[in-house]
C-alpha cells in the first residue's frame, strides 16, 4: 500500500483557481511515476497529468495550458496547480502513483496506477 491522501479540493467561480496537494509522507521518497486523475459521475477516471522521478510532466489536451503539475521532494508531496477553471473542471479529483512502463501520456489509463488517494472534490460554478 502506497497511502496517498489528498487535500485542496473545493468550491470556486468560473476563472478562479484551486490547488491540490497529495502527500505521500509514509514513504521515503515520491514513487517514480505519480498522476492525477478526474472522475465525472457514472465515468471512467481519466487521466490528466503525469510526473517522473525526472519531472517530466505530461497532460491531457482539456487541461494543458491551465493546470500543472508538480512535486516536492523533500516534502513527499505531489501538486495540482489549477487555474482558468470552468464548470466542465468540476469532477472528484484523485491522485496516484504507479509503474506504467512509461510515464507519459501513452500510458495514463488507471489500470497503469495501483496506488490511489481517497479523492477530493473540486465544483465550479459558473
Amino acid at each position: 500500500q502506497v497511502p496517498l491522501v489528498e487535500s485542496g479540493g473545493g468550491s470556486v467561480q468560473a476563472g478562479g483557481s484551486l490547488r491540490l496537494s497529495c502527500s505521500a509522507s509514509e514513504y521515503t521518497a515520491i514513487p517514480a511515476c505519480m498522476a492525477w486523475f478526474r472522475q465525472y459521475p457514472g465515468e471512467e477516471r481519466e487521466g490528466i497529468a503525469t510526473i517522473n522521478s525526472n519531472g517530466y510532466t505530461t497532460y491531457a489536451d482539456s487541461v494543458k495550458g491551465r493546470f500543472t503539475i508538480s512535486k516536492d521532494n523533500e516534502k513527499n508531496t505531489l501538486y495540482l496547480q489549477m487555474n482558468s477553471l470552468k464548470p466542465e473542471d468540476t469532477a472528484m479529483y484523485y491522485c496516484a502513483a504507479g509503474a506504467p512502463p512509461y510515464c507519459n501520456g501513452a500510458y495514463r489509463a488507471a489500470s497503469y496506477f495501483a496506488y490511489w488517494g481517497q479523492g477530493t472534490q473540486v465544483t465550479v460554478s459558473s
